[in-house]
This record gives C-alpha cells, structure tokens and sequence, in this order.
C-alpha cells in the first residue's frame, strides 16, 4: 500500500501516533539546556485519546518553551496548532497528512541527492520513489513501515502495544535527519 493510501486507513491511534513520530523526527539538535524530547507527552495521548487534550497542551507548552526562532520548529509548532483538540475524526487524519507532508519535505530539503522528478514528495506519498534522494526515500519508507505496524496490531491490543517500536523507529530517523543537517551545514557552512 502506498503511504496515502495507509494514511486514508489508519485507524485513530495510527493517525496520532504517525503525525507525532513525523514531528519528532523534524525536531532540530536541541539547544543546550533545551528540553531533548519536547514533544514526549503527546505519546501518552498517542496510547489513551481520553488524555490527548492535556498531552496535546503539554507539547505545545514545551515546544514553545524552546529557545530560538528555528524555521523548522516554527512549522511544528504550527501544525501542533492545527492538531485537533480531539483524538478523532477527520481533522485528525487531515493532521497527520500535514505531519506526514511537513517531515517529506524536511526530508528533502536534506536530501543532497535532490534531482529527479518533479514532485518527489508527492510521488513518494503514492508509491513511487523513483528518482527520490536517500532521505526522502528513507523517510517514505518509514512513514510506511510505522503505519503499516500499527495496522496489524489488532484492535483489542493494548492500547500502547506498538507504540515503543514506533517511538524507537522515529528516534531511529530523527538521528539520520540530524546527522544529514549537521553534515550538510558543516559543507554548506
């Protein structure tokens, strides 16, 4: 299945969790001081829906309690803005599109292979990566892989079952992210 059509299927717990793996694996170097994991409680809120409000409030008060003014931060920020004040519907799944689309385009924006197609992004998001540089290919992959476990975990699972993995896969892309701004800033810099 291509990443879109994971998206239009994933059930609530899917969708909360995949737009909070794509914004934590956006999230630059912390600062010095900085709180690492800003966007820590919104995983509780990922596991139980009835605490996603208060989760969703504590990340946005840790992510605004970040020092600078980041371009990417300030995009996470937004869209943490935008998230529904309620694990449901289809605000939510229109969020975790937006995540899904924001960490692509970081991606790329990463990415020092970028020749190809025109719209890799949204190639990636259908299914076709050709053409697409390491990053945003890894990325595409990811987003798969998480919303593909997620799917197979059966309904009457605990409601935190899967969620360690996807939290270690995105901690997992969060370090490859890091590694390709830092080595990109040190060539471009």
């Amino acid at each position: 299945m291509s990443l879109l059509e994971l998206i239009a299927a994933a059930d609530e717990r899917g969708l909360a969790a995949s737009g909070a793996a794509c914004l934590d694996r956006c999230l630059p170097q912390p600062a010095e001081g900085a709180d690492p994991d800003p966007l820590r409680p919104l995983w509780a809120g990922c596991a139980d829906g009835a605490a996603w409000p208060d989760r969703l409030a504590e990340a946005r008060a840790a992510l605004d309690a970040l020092p600078g003014e980041d371009a990417t931060v300030r995009r996470i920020r937004e869209l943490l803005g935008e998230a529904p004040a309620v694990r449901a519907g289809a605000g939510l799944r229109d969020w975790a599109d937006d995540c899904s689309v924001l960490a692509l385009e970081i991606h790329l924006g990463h990415d020092a292979e970028r020749a190809g197609p025109a719209e890799p992004v949204a190639r990636c998001r259908a299914g076709d990566p050709r053409g697409a540089g390491p990053l945003l290919a890894g990325e595409t992959a990811r987003q798969t892989r998480i919303l593909g476990m997620l799917a197979e975990i059966a309904a009457t699972a605990p409601a935190g079952a899967g969620l360690r993995q996807v939290l270690d896969m995105s901690a997992e892309g969060q370090r490859v992210l890091r590694a390709a701004a830092s080595r990109r800033a040190r060539v471009g810099g």
